[in-house]
This record gives C-alpha cells, sequence and structure tokens, in this order.
C-alpha cells in the first residue's frame, strides 16, 4: 500500500494508494468518464492513448476482466484514477484489474476523491496531470510543466495497423467475417475498437483494414465500395494527411466515420474542429436525431468537436448532443458523406445506436 499523487497542470494534487504496474512518472492528459460498467473497454480503447482515465464509479473491478472484453490488443489508457478498488474473487476465467494492470505495465490510483477530481476537471478543464511517488515530486513537477499539449501530440501511430489487413479475426466474442459480402469498405484504422468492426461483420460487410498512413492509392487499389474512417486518439487538425485522403475520397467514393473520422470528415469538407473544455467521456450522453427529433442514450467519448459555424452550404446536422447542443453527426447527399461523433458500437441502450450502421450500409 504505497502513496502516490496525481499532480494537474494547474497546481491541484490528489493523493491515492498506488496499485497495478509500478508508477514511472507518468504523464498524460487528465480527463473523466461517467460510465458505470466498461472499465475494461475504456482502458482498451485506443481513443484514450494519451490520457490519464479518472473512471466516476465509486467502485471499480468487481466483475474482473475477459480477454473477449477488450476493444484492442491492450490497454491503451496511460494510467487509471479510480475511488475504491474491487479485491474481491471474480469469475472463473477472469482475471482481476489488478493483475490486468500488472500485465500491461500500466499504474493504477486508488483511493482517490474522483467526486473532487472530477468536478476540478468540469470546471478547469482536462489537463495534463502525472503520477508519481512522493520521493520522486521534483523530477514529475519538471516533466509536467515540459509535457506536450494533447494539441501538440501525434498518437495515431502507435495504435494503427501497420499493414493492409482483409477481414481481420477478432478473436473470441466477437462475429466472425463475413463469407459472402454485401458490400466492401475500406476501413483507415487511427485507432479502430474491435467493435466496430464487429458491427460492420454484422451488417455482412467486407473490411480492408489500412494503416494510417494509406493514400488515395491505396484505397483504390482495394477496390472498395466505401471508404470509412475510424475512432482514434487526438487532435484532427494535427491529421494533415488523414484530411488529404477523405478530401482526396470524396466525389469517389461514399466516405463515412466514427468520431475522430467523424472530424476527419468535418475538416475535409472545409470546417473545423476545435477542443472542448472537458469534453465527452461516458455512456449517458442524449443525442438527438434532427430528422426524427428522436432522443436516444450514446457513449461517447472525445475531447473535440465540429465548429457549426465553420460548416459549409450543403452540410446537414444529422445528430445533436441534447445536454449542449453540440453537434454529434454530419451529412451531405451531394458529397456523400455521412458520421457521427459518438459510438454506436458501444450499445449504451443497449441498441439503440446500433441502427446507425444499418444506416452507414444504406446510404452506401
Amino acid at each position: 500500500m504505497k502513496k502516490a499523487i496525481l499532480k494537474l497542470r494547474d497546481g491541484k494534487e490528489f493523493e491515492g494508494i498506488a496499485f497495478g504496474a509500478e508508477i514511472s512518472l507518468e504523464a498524460g492528459e487528465a480527463v473523466f468518464n461517467t460510465g458505470i460498467p466498461g472499465y475494461q473497454e475504456i482502458l482498451t480503447d485506443p481513443s484514450y492513448n494519451g490520457q490519464i482515465v479518472t473512471l466516476t464509479s465509486p467502485m471499480i473491478g468487481n466483475y474482473g476482466i475477459s480477454h473477449s472484453d477488450n476493444e484492442s490488443d491492450g490497454i491503451k489508457a496511460t494510467a487509471l484514477i479510480i475511488r475504491k478498488l474491487y479485491r474481491g474473487p471474480v469469475m472463473e476465467g477472469r482475471i482481476t484489474l489488478d493483475e490486468f494492470l500488472k500485465k500491461n505495465g500500466i499504474p493504477g490510483l486508488e483511493n482517490v476523491d474522483t467526486r473532487a477530481l472530477t468536478l476540478h476537471l468540469r470546471d478547469h478543464g482536462s489537463q495534463n496531470a502525472v503520477l508519481f511517488y512522493p520521493e520522486d515530486r521534483k523530477k514529475a513537477e519538471e516533466k509536467l510543466r515540459t509535457f506536450p499539449f494533447i494539441t501538440e501530440r501525434d498518437l495515431i501511430d502507435g495504435v494503427s495497423v501497420k499493414n493492409a489487413m482483409t477481414n481481420p479475426d477478432l478473436g473470441p466474442g466477437f462475429t466472425a467475417p463475413p463469407e459472402h459480402a454485401d458490400l466492401h469498405f475500406a476501413v483507415i484504422d487511427y485507432g479502430i475498437k474491435r467493435s466496430i468492426i464487429d458491427s460492420l461483420y454484422k451488417e455482412n460487410i467486407k473490411v480492408t483494414l489500412l494503416p494510417h498512413t494509406a493514400d488515395i492509392e491505396d484505397v483504390m487499389k482495394a477496390k472498395p465500395d466505401a471508404l470509412f474512417l475510424s475512432n482514434g486518439p487526438g487532435d484532427p487538425a494535427l491529421l494533415k494527411d488523414a484530411v488529404r485522403l477523405a478530401s482526396d475520397a470524396i466525389g469517389k467514393l461514399p466516405v463515412e466515420g466514427i468520431c475522430l473520422g467523424h472530424q476527419i470528415i468535418t475538416i475535409a469538407i472545409g470546417g473545423r474542429t476545435v477542443k472542448m473544455k472537458f469534453g465527452h467521456h461516458g455512456s449517458n450522453h442524449p443525442v438527438r436525431d434532427m430528422l426524427t427529433g428522436r432522443t436516444f442514450v450514446t457513449a461517447q467519448n472525445h475531447g473535440f468537436m465540429s465548429d457549426p459555424e465553420s460548416l459549409p452550404a450543403g452540410t446537414e446536422i444529422w445528430f445533436r448532443n441534447a445536454n449542449d447542443g453540440s453537434i454529434e453527426g454530419l451529412f451531405s447527399d451531394k458529397l456523400n458523406v455521412r458520421s457521427v461523433q459518438f459510438h454506436p458500437e458501444a450499445a449504451p441502450g443497449p441498441m439503440e445506436a446500433s441502427a446507425i450502421f444499418r444506416i452507414f450500409k444504406e446510404s452506401v
């Protein structure tokens, strides 16, 4: 039971007890997630690459860790901050959260006043933070002072595939690739979640997964019916090559996207993205369909959004966040593009948003 400290860029500190892997001056952007279950999916979601995640649910770890619930090949978050760690037994075939963090080399901090930390981030905004043992304070403060902001970090390279893959096998617990597909999507991997590919398979869509370095020639060589841009971490404004690819594809193929993919499409059609104060991270965000007036619950994880004032004429707002009115989806029939900011594959409803994949398919 070793004491450790989380220090924010603005000087605020939160003490707790270390668990998981040994702390080694981990730094990243501190964010909070308001979901109750789903800690394993959150930790393994590549969109959290470069972030220290605080979970607001008071106890974490009570149902353990199952390999089939991983959204990637391991933990992508930089560190985990919680109120209380469950230390009891877990179901047969599962491991504990503490073991999972140790196995992946990721530290955690428990006994933290996560309510106070969440309110601080809500009021003062997501910001860089560093996790350290008290004896390493001087080194930690220097690292925090010089650590680049998320708007200065390219976080894609470490979470994207390196080579093209056709119908990747997602492993146990996920849908098998279709034998006779209805459509074929070229999917650019900016840090894709396995459950997004799983959702495409459920719609009987063949997937050619391409690395984030792919250009329009690579896409067209695959002879797809559409281009799909995945979720991923970081600031979309830094991804010049991704925006160029989307721009080059518009007019040649239908272009669709989720989360970061939505933001890339926003820039490619002539709009802008802006950083949010503390973003949307959780499984309880209401979204309104502007075409039908229907409101439903979604899972979200993003710190950037489309700037509504920047959207070019002819771009339709498909969804809005029912809490703050921010844009949650766009489409343009003229350009043949369609995108959502939220995560329809995460299924908090549990199935309210899954129809998005069917709409993507039908629009192609």
